[in-house]
C-alpha cells in the first residue's frame, strides 16, 4: 500500500491507551475514534494516549454508521467488550460500511464454537461487503501461535496442558465482572458455577445458545484445534472460584473483596479429539494480591516431555501489540470472518504497517 493505513479506534478505555499508541508508532494514520462514555466523548486520543494532541476527537459510538461512511477507513480495532454479542453491533456497522474490523474481545478470536449463529451471520454480512472480520490478542499469539509452533517439534503428542493468569484490574469491569470477581460464594455457585456438573453435549447446547458464556479457554481449544488439525469429540469447561486470604481492594469493581469471597475465578477446559490428544487448558483471571503476577505455563505429553514458562508477561501490551500487527494480514486476508489459525503467523515489522500490504 503507498499511502498510511486509515483507522478507527473504537472503544477508548485501558485498553486503547496502548491500541492507539501502537498504531501511531506503526505508521498508521487514526482518522476517529468511538465510544459511549460520556467522560472520554470530546477528548482527544492525544490527551488518553498521554501525548501530544492530534486533532482526532473521540466521537459517540452512536455516530459510527455516518462517520464510518464518510471516512471510509481501511481497518477499525473494535476494544470494547468480550463476547460476540456484546461487540456484534460494531462488527455490524463496520462490516455495512466496507472496514475490515478486528477486537480484542476475547470470543473473536475463535467464536465458531461458541457463538456460531452469530459468527455465521457477520460471515456472511462480510463476504457481502467485500471485508474481513477476526479477533485477536494476547491468547493468539501465547494459548495458539506458540504452542503450535512447539508442537511441530515433538515426535508425540498425547496431551497438552496450560495455565494461563492474568489481573482483571487491567482489562475493565465487564471483564472482571465476567470471572465472578466481587459476587458472593453462593452468587457464584448460581451464576457461574452451576454447569460444572453438566456432559459435553448439555454444555454445547447452552453455550451455543448463549445461555452459559464459556471462558477464553473454550475458544482457544477450538482455535488449536483447528490450527493443529484435530477434531474435537468432547469438551468441558468447570468455573471455581479464586479467594484471597486477605481483603483486596478492586479499583475496576470500586470495592473491596472479602477475605474469602471471590476475586474471579479459574476455568478449566479439557477436550478430547479423535486423535487421541487431550488438550486441558486452564485460565485464571481474578483480582490480584500482592504477591501474585501474570504466567503463562505450557506441557506438551508425550515425546519429549517438554514445558515452557512465561513469567511475568507484559500480558495488557502484548495483546495490544499482536493485534496491530495482525493488521496487515487482516487486510490482505479473503473477505469474511477469518479467524487468525487461518492466518499467517505474525512476523515483528521493522517498517510501517502499510508497506506489509
Amino acid at each position: 500500500m503507498d499511502r498510511k493505513i486509515k483507522a478507527v479506534q473504537f472503544g477508548c478505555g485501558k485498553m486503547s491507551v496502548y491500541l492507539m499508541r501502537y498504531m501511531l508508532e506503526k505508521g498508521v494514520d487514526i482518522v476517529a475514534a468511538f465510544d459511549m462514555n460520556p467522560a472520554v466523548i470530546g477528548k482527544d486520543i492525544g490527551d488518553i494516549i498521554g501525548g501530544a494532541k492530534t486533532g482526532v476527537m473521540v466521537t459517540d459510538a452512536q455516530k459510527a454508521d455516518e462517520v464510518l461512511a464518510a471516512l471510509k477507513p481501511d481497518v477499525c480495532v473494535v476494544a470494547t467488550m468480550s463476547t460476540m454479542a456484546d461487540i456484534k453491533e460494531a462488527f455490524t456497522v463496520c462490516a455495512k460500511n466496507g472496514v475490515n474490523a478486528i477486537s480484542t474481545c476475547e470470543e473473536s478470536l475463535y467464536p465458531w464454537n461458541s457463538s456460531p449463529a452469530i459468527t455465521q451471520e457477520l460471515d456472511a454480512l462480510a463476504k457481502k461487503n467485500g471485508v474481513t472480520l477476526a479477533g485477536s490478542g494476547y491468547p493468539d499469539m501465547y494459548w495458539g501461535v506458540l504452542i503450535d509452533t512447539l508442537a511441530g517439534s515433538m515426535q508425540k503428542i498425547t496431551k497438552i496442558t496450560g495455565v494461563s493468569s492474568y489481573n482483571v484490574e487491567d482489562y475493565g469491569i465487564a471483564l472482571a465482572e465476567g470471572h465472578g470477581a466481587g459476587l458472593s460464594t453462593e452468587a457464584f455457585e448460581q451464576e457461574i458455577g452451576k454447569y460444572n456438573n453438566l456432559s459435553s453435549d448439555e454444555q454445547k447446547k447452552l453455550v451455543e445458545s448463549g445461555e452459559y458464556v464459556p471462558s477464553y479457554m473454550w475458544n482457544q481449544n477450538g482455535w488449536l484445534c483447528s490450527k493443529m488439525g484435530l477434531t474435537p469429540i468432547s469438551q468441558v469447561q468447570k468455573c471455581i472460584p479464586t479467594t484471597h486470604h486477605e481483603d483486596l481492594n478492586s479499583t475496576t469493581l470500586n470495592m473491596t473483596i472479602k477475605a474469602g469471597q471471590p476475586t474471579g475465578m479459574r476455568a478449566v477446559v479439557t477436550t478430547e479429539t479423535k486423535e487421541g490428544i487431550t488438550l486441558e487448558t486452564e485460565c485464571i483471571g481474578n483480582v490480584y494480591g500482592p504477591d501474585d503476577f501474570d504466567r503463562n505455563d505450557w506441557t506438551f505429553y508425550g515425546e519429549p516431555e517438554t514445558t515452557i514458562h512465561v513469567n511475568r508477561p507484559a500480558t495488557v501490551e502484548l495483546t495490544c501489540a499482536n493485534l496491530i500487527n495482525r493488521i496487515p494480514a487482516l487486510i490482505k486476508a479473503e473477505p469474511g470472518y477469518v479467524s487468525t489459525d487461518k492466518m499467517p503467523n505474525n512476523v515483528y515489522p521493522v517498517r510501517p504497517l502499510n508497506e506489509y500490504v
